[in-house]
């Protein structure tokens, strides 16, 4: 796993150097005559095909999205590479109701510079790194998120909270290939990435754009956006594509700086189909080998299922997901499902409404609070919690390159029998927020 450390850091510092060095033009209007061979479609353009949207690789891992979704971020070129940059910084302030709420000032933030170009006669080389300042700017190692578990911090459960991100969330090499015009053979190495499992990860998804918080279903649906010594290969036709992975499957440590590494033990295999432009829908299957910290020896199998619908309108745009994530531990067979619905609407330019909707199986963890678990602890999925999200931002003005937003949402709970002696029978949490974004 040395190499792909080495080749992982060497991405990071290509990246990020080369985009420091230059001072951002816009590329619709830049002179693209050096990428030749490349689409002159920018990014802040939507594709025109299936196989045209994965070689733009504007989300995390090998994901894909709907052909329509637009991706905005100012672009560079330099001789025959073109760089891009992409990101988004949340500056909130969360209050939670209820015995076991919190509230607390944090920011959620990544970004992720890009550099592509024409390699040999039918190949596409990317290299990609995403860096999250959350390490610093997530305190405690957790931000409060009432029913969210997953992960640790000082050695014990996180209950109640949201892990942050790794400083370095992906650092990515990829190689596109295109073996005929409605062909295209993929290559994707990671020392920290994102597997062929689930779907895209929320931070990328136009559905969930203007929301600053993890689903609670995270780690039962695309928690493995950040994983470690992954491989990919894919094979796309027209408009489906058949992936598969092979990476180590412990989640991130607590040590947020660094770039963890393992043996690869863990796999992945998804099925990707666009049928059409505005359409987008995936099914994936994946054996994690000791995913989290507190469980070692626990294998889990996930399954996950999604589409996405994107529609650009008039002076904005509309984008939604409908998510299932199943997660079976193979040792003693307990099985936990999670549901989502999310949607985002963009409407006369400035303004942004969006809901989340889930509906989660939770882990006895839950009733251990911020303690240590008791010994010969067995984890189980005991009972169902419900969260109502719905929030409205609006534009406050850009800069050529950031655009500034202010806004808010507000997050119900139905609360199961088992847990309301402990978190109330109506407790909510509310979140404001100043959210800066490229474009």
């Amino acid at each position: 796993m040395t190499r792909l450390f080495l080749v992982g850091l060497a991405v990071a510092v290509f990246c990020t150097v080369s985009l420091a060095q230059h001072t951002a033009t816009d590329m619709t209007s830049g002179d693209m005559t050096d990428m030749s061979g490349m689409p002159s479609d920018s990014m802040n353009k939507a594709s025109e095909s299936f196989i045209g949207g994965l070689e733009q690789h504007a989300s995390s891992g090998t994901d894909a999205l709907p052909n329509s979704t637009r991706f905005e971020m100012p672009m560079w070129q330099r001789g025959k590479w073109m760089l891009m940059i992409h990101g988004a910084a949340f500056l909130n302030d969360i209050q939670q109701s209820g015995a076991r709420g919190a509230d607390k000032f944090f920011s959620t933030n990544w970004v992720m510079p890009m550099a592509q170009r024409k390699f040999g006669r039918s190949g596409t080389l990317t290299f990609r790194t995403m860096l999250s300042l959350e390490p610093a700017t997530v305190s405690r190692r957790r931000y409060p998120e009432l029913f969210q578990q997953g992960e640790t911090a000082f050695g014990k459960p996180i209950v109640d909270g949201q892990h942050p991100h790794d400083f370095f969330m992906e650092v990515a090499a990829l190689y596109d290939y295109k073996l005929r015009e409605n062909t295209l053979l993929s290559i994707y190495v990671a020392p920290v990435g994102s597997p062929g499992l689930g779907p895209a990860g929320y931070p990328h998804r136009a559905s969930a754009a203007e929301d600053p918080l993890a689903p609670l279903g995270h780690h039962l649906e695309d928690s493995t956006h950040i994983a470690n010594d992954v491989i990919t290969a894919g094979i796309a036709y027209k408009n489906i594509r058949l992936e598969a992975s092979g990476f180590h499957g412990q989640e991130p440590d607590e040590d947020r700086w660094d770039i963890d590494a393992g043996r690869i033990d863990s796999w992945s295999t998804r099925v990707t189909f666009n049928p059409g432009q505005n359409w987008s829908m995936q099914y994936s299957v994946g054996q994690l080998a000791g995913p989290e910290a507190l469980f070692p020896n626990e294998t889990v199998r996930r399954m996950t299922a999604s589409l996405t619908y994107n529609r650009p309108i008039h002076a904005g745009n509309w984008t939604s997901m409908i998510l299932w994530g199943r997660n079976q531990s193979l040792e003693d067979g307990n099985v936990g499902n999670a549901y989502l619905l999310e949607s985002t609407l963009r409407f006369l330019n400035s303004n942004t409404v969006w809901t989340r909707i889930e509906n989660v199986d939770r882990t006895n963890e839950l009733l251990s609070q911020t303690g240590p678990l008791p010994a010969g602890f067995v984890e189980r999925y005991f009972t169902r919690v419900q969260a109502y999200t719905f929030g409205y931002d609006r534009e406050l003005g850009h800069t050529s390159h950031i655009s500034t937003a202010l806004g808010g949402q507000l997050t119900a709970y139905g609360v199961p029998a088992a847990l309301s002696a402990s978190y109330g029978s109506h407790p909510f949490g509310a979140v404001v927020f100043l959210r800066l974004r490229t474009r």
